[in-house]
Order: structure tokens, then sequence, then C-alpha cells
């Protein structure tokens, strides 16, 4: 499987939804709308907002180059881009670095942006997810080539849980940085930076099966985060409100 090709993508549902991809440098989005009210002008929007928020972030970055580089907690001033403050938020409650957040939090903030326009969106940005869902859907959770889960886990979102973020770190998969070597870390959280941040500091802790539990203990202990789901090898932990399902 090639992941720059984002291949896992052609496996994920929503065929009642209309789709499209938008992708700005690093920032990789495959977004999902309600069929009725999709138009062209909603891509556009999309790369707007997305736009905007790029070169906020990257100016703030380029006078504050610590920021991208910290891998622990880092405090922004009050008049930092709002990007950078929900990330520094998300990151001090998980407690790693700002970056860590990054993609939970363009595809929160264009879901959001969205959710002016359509009744229903689904935003993923590199696995990283934020929807708003007017009936019951599965998220896939893919855990790589070689683990025995592959193809056979998925999570089920209720439309009254959502708006929600179900974020997805992995120490062999993909090319985000990890300390650890989980196959998949899942955490789930009404705030998309937070689970973000969350599923990375958990996946940090998972280097060998035996650190599952102690991963979702971890979970357990940061505010805001609803559920969690950790893979290694042929170990699975899960904790909170989540509801295991076949995909």
């Amino acid at each position: 499987m090639s992941y720059d090709v984002r291949s896992y993508r052609s496996s994920s549902q929503g065929g009642d939804l209309s789709s499209f991809q938008v992708a700005i440098k690093e920032t990789d989005l495959l977004v999902r709308v309600d069929k009725q009210s999709f138009q062209d002008s909603l891509i556009k929007k999309v790369e707007d907002t997305a736009w905007q928020h790029r070169r906020e972030l990257e100016k703030f970055i380029s006078e504050n180059p610590e920021f991208a580089q910290s891998l622990t907690p880092y405090l922004v001033a009050p008049g930092a881009p709002r990007t950078a403050l929900l990330m520094s938020q998300a990151a001090n409650q998980a407690g790693v670095g700002p970056m860590a957040a990054v993609a939970g939090v363009f595809a929160e903030l264009i879901g959001k942006e969205l959710l002016q326009y359509t009744q229903e969106a689904v935003v993923e940005n590199g696995g990283d997810i934020f929807l708003k869902v007017s009936k019951t859907r599965k998220v896939s959770i893919f855990c790589g080539n070689d683990s025995p889960f592959t193809g056979r886990l998925a999570l089920e979102i209720k439309p009254k849980d959502t708006p929600l973020g179900v974020c997805t770190s992995s120490g062999i998969i993909g090319p985000s940085y990890s300390m650890g070597r989980a196959d998949a870390v899942v955490a789930i959280s009404a705030s998309a930076p937070l689970a973000d941040a969350t599923a990375t500091a958990l996946a940090n802790m998972v280097k060998e099966k035996s650190d599952v539990d102690e991963a979702v203990q971890r979970a357990r202990e940061i505010s805001g985060i609803k559920g969690v789901l950790v893979v290694k090898d042929d170990r699975l932990g899960a904790w909170g409100k989540i509801k295991i399902v076949s995909p």
C-alpha cells in the first residue's frame, strides 16, 4: 500500500455523500458533504479557508520557529492566530508539542466552515477526521497491511454524538513523526485538535504490545477524550464511549 497517494481512502464509506479532494502543500483533504448541498462553490470555499489558515500559521511559525520544533507543550500569546491557539491548547492537554494537533485543527476549522452550507460534513486530513453527520456512519480503522485487525475494525458514529473528532496516529504508517511503534491509535473527542494530539501522545508510548494497557490508562486521564482504541501487533485495547463494529 502506498500511503503517499492515500489509497486507503478508496475503502472509506459515504457513497450517499458528494466527495471532493483539496490538496494545498501538506494539507490533503478528502471532503464529503450531503449531495443536496453540494455545489462547486464549496470546493472554492474549502480552498480559500485552507489557504487563509495556512498563511496565518506559516507566518506565525516564521516568527516563532520553536512552535513547530517543540515536542513538548508550548504556550502561545493571546494574539496568536486561531490555528496556533487551538493547537497549543490541545497539545498542552495531551502533553505533546503543538504540531501534533495540526491535521486535526485544519480538519475541524474547515469542517465547521462547511456546516454553514451543508447539513452533513466529513473532513479527513491524513487519518484525522472531523465529522457532523445526520445518520449513523462507520469510520474504518487501518492498522497497516500486516495487522490482523486491518479490514476488521470500524467505529460506529451516531449523529447525536457529532460534531466529533476521530483521529488516528501510527508509528508504522504515514509520514508523521512518532516516537512509538503502534499500528494504530484512535482517539475520539468533541475537539478534533485534542483527538489528534492525544492520538499522537498515546502512539508515542506504544513500542511493544505490552504498552497497550498503559496507553489506554493514560487516555482516561486526559480531560475531553471520550474514547480510545490502541492496536499493536495482535493486541487491542479500548476504553470509553466507543462502539467497535465490522466495517
